[in-house]
C-alpha cells in the first residue's frame, strides 16, 4: 500500500486525466494511504492474540486473507485507472462488470475475515482492560464502517429508471457522483455522501486505540489517569461517542444531506451527542471508589 501510494502520487502529478470530477489517480492514492493505516492497526491487534496455538493460527489465516483481498482490490482499481474507466459500480462492458464483481467478492471475504479477527479479540485475554476494550470496540465499529460500503452498491432512482445502466450504484445520495466536492477527499458538498461514515467508521481502528495511547502517555503527569479504571471508563466513553457520531453521519448521508449543511434534527442529534459525551467524560474522570477494607472486628470473626 505504501508503494502504491507513491506510484499514485506520481500519477497525480503527471497524469491530467479527470474521472467522475476528480483526478483519475485520486482513488488509488486515497485507498492505499487509508489501507496502509488500516492494515498496520490490524497487524498490531493480531499481535495481541495470546495462545492457544489454534487462536494464533486462525488469526494468522484471517489476516493473510485480508492482505490477499486488499491486493486484489487495489490491483483491479489500478488496472481500471490505467484503462481510464471507473472501477466501482461499472457494468458498461462484460469485462468491467467482471472486475466489479471480483472486487465485490474480495471485499465481502475481507469483511468476514475482519469479523473473525474481531471475535478472536473479543475472547482474547488482554491484561490491560482499557486496551482490551479499545481494541474490541474499535474493531466492531470499523466493521460497521466497512459495511456502509455495501450500501453504495444499491442503484439510484435515476439508474433504476434505465434498462441495464452502465453505472449502477453511487457514493452520493440525492445528487449524482462527480458534482461539487471537497478538496482531497472528494466528498460531495451538495448532497449526502456515504464515503464519510465509511471513512469515519473504518478509522475507529486507529483513533480509539490512539486515544488510549495518549491517556497512557499522560498518566505520569496526571495521577487520575494512572488508574486503570479511569482509563477504562474514558475508553468506553470515547467508543460510545464515536459510535454515536458514526451513526449520525450515516443517517445524515442517507438523507441526502451534505456534511456541512446539517438541518435542525442533525444539529439537535449532534448537540445531544456532545452533551452526553461531555457528561460521561466528567463522570469517568471522577476518582474511583476505593475497595472496602475489612475492619479489625470482621478480621477477627473470620479468623475465629
Amino acid at each position: 500500500m505504501v508503494a502504491l501510494a507513491l506510484v499514485s502520487a506520481v500519477g497525480l502529478l503527471v497524469d491530467d486525466r479527470i474521472l467522475v470530477g476528480v483526478p483519475i489517480w485520486t482513488k488509488p492514492f486515497k485507498f492505499s494511504v487509508s489501507l496502509a493505516a488500516y492494515t498496520l492497526s490490524l497487524a498490531w491487534m493480531l499481535s495481541l492474540l495470546a495462545p492457544p496455538l489454534r487462536v494464533h493460527r486462525v488469526g494468522w489465516w484471517a489476516g493473510t486473507v485480508i492482505a490477499v483481498a486488499l491486493l486484489i482490490e487495489m490491483a483491479l482499481i489500478t488496472l481500471q485507472v490505467i484503462r481510464g474507466t471507473q472501477s466501482h459500480f461499472n457494468h458498461a462492458t462484460p469485462f468491467d462488470n467482471a472486475v466489479f464483481q471480483i472486487m465485490g467478492a474480495s471485499i465481502a471475504v475481507l469483511w468476514l475475515s475482519a469479523l473473525v479477527i474481531a471475535v478472536l479479540l473479543l475472547r482474547a485475554r488482554i491484561l490491560d482492560r482499557a486496551t482490551a476494550w479499545a481494541v474490541r470496540l474499535s474493531s466492531f465499529i470499523a466493521l460497521a464502517g466497512a459495511a456502509v460500503g455495501f450500501l453504495m452498491t444499491a442503484p439510484t432512482p435515476e439508474q433504476l429508471a434505465v434498462d441495464e445502466p452502465p453505472i449502477s450504484g453511487a457514493h452520493s445520495v440525492g445528487v449524482p457522483d462527480g458534482g461539487p466536492s471537497m478538496p482531497l477527499t472528494g466528498w460531495s458538498t451538495t448532497g449526502g455522501d456515504l464515503r464519510i461514515p465509511h471513512f469515519f467508521g473504518m478509522h475507529a481502528l486507529q483513533l480509539i486505540p490512539l486515544l488510549l495511547l495518549v491517556l497512557a502517555a499522560l498518566a505520569p503527569r496526571f495521577a487520575r489517569l494512572a488508574d486503570e479504571r479511569v482509563r477504562l471508563r474514558l475508553t468506553l466513553t470515547a467508543a460510545g461517542t464515536y459510535a454515536a457520531v458514526f451513526a449520525l453521519l450515516t443517517w445524515q448521508a442517507l438523507r441526502g444531506q451534505a456534511l456541512f449543511s446539517p438541518d435542525a434534527p442533525t444539529l439537535a442529534a449532534a448537540g445531544t451527542i456532545v452533551l452526553a459525551g461531555a457528561a460521561a467524560t466528567a463522570l469517568s474522570l471522577r476518582a474511583p471508589t476505593p475497595a472496602p477494607t475489612p475492619s479489625p472486628a470482621s478480621t477477627k470473626e473470620v479468623s475465629a
